[in-house]
């Protein structure tokens, strides 16, 4: 599977950045997911989860509002509040 560049950032810091193979979320619209070569897009986002997918393996990261950016350079999500889920 094709990976593009992530990155997830609160008001705080940068929480996540890296070459994933999938990332779902929820915009004010609906639910989403990005795989590598999504169309460009910008979205608000609700307060939902986030699944960050790389391999086999998937981190899930709580955020409170924000905004997401797909580009061809890859996927930006700005959240007001984010924490990983343990």
């Amino acid at each position: 599977m094709a990976k593009f560049h992530f990155s997830l950032v609160s008001p705080e810091r940068e929480l996540y950045s890296a070459e994933v193979d999938q990332v779902d979320a929820s915009g004010v619209e609906g639910d989403f997911g990005v795989l590598a070569g999504h169309a460009p897009f910008m979205t608000a986002l609700k307060s939902s989860r986030v699944n960050v997918r790389d391999g086999s393996t998937i981190r899930v990261f709580q955020i409170e509002g924000g905004f997401a950016d797909v580009t061809p350079q890859g996927f930006t999500l700005l959240a007001e509040q984010a924490v990983e889920v343990v």
